[in-house]
């Protein structure tokens, strides 16, 4: 697995953020049955950024609290046989491990998020990377039955990690 972190946001954690990213990198590519091991980029930035990311990738002007980028296609999510998959199946050449994307988190509404929600801020992150991940693997949702799978799996691999509210 290779991890590109870069916190621009000027606030830090209260735990070891890159370390935690790992864990939950593995765990979510364990989860969804990728073949390959892993490449992801995951930016902290602040509101102001992810502002103006939401505003130019999604064109809706407020920030948010994470976005994704992810660099593959699925005809379904996590669908490795599927054409799109193989059609946009993107290597790293220093790597050679599959490139899933990027991950930009805001750390301000991160934080707000955490005491509004009445829990940690670790929990937080989490909870977002683990839901921008899975964008990442082609989860979405947009439809009903697709929210439903979405969020049933990030609350099996929040369990498994025994990270809960």
């Amino acid at each position: 697995m290779t991890l590109h972190y870069e916190n621009r946001s000027g606030r830090q954690f209260d735990f070891p953020a890159e370390e935690q990213l790992k864990i939950l990198i593995a765990a979510v590519t364990e989860t969804v049955g990728c073949p390959e091991e892993p490449e992801v980029g995951v930016t902290v930035v602040d509101e102001a950024e992810i502002h103006r990311l939401n505003r130019e990738f999604r064109q809706v002007d407020r920030p948010t609290d994470v976005l994704s980028f992810p660099m593959m296609e699925y005809d379904s999510p996590a669908d490795f046989d599927g054409q799109a998959y193989r059609t946009t199946r993107t290597v790293s050449p220093e790597s050679g491990e599959l490139i899933l994307g990027d991950i930009v988190l805001c750390a301000e509404v991160l934080y707000r998020q955490a005491q509004e929600y009445g829990h940690s801020v670790q929990r937080e992150f989490s909870f977002l990377v683990v839901h921008s991940l899975l964008h990442l693997f082609g989860y979405d949702h947009m439809q009903e039955g697709e929210r439903l799978l979405m969020e049933d799996l990030q609350r099996r691999i929040m369990a498994e990690l025994k990270i809960s509210r």
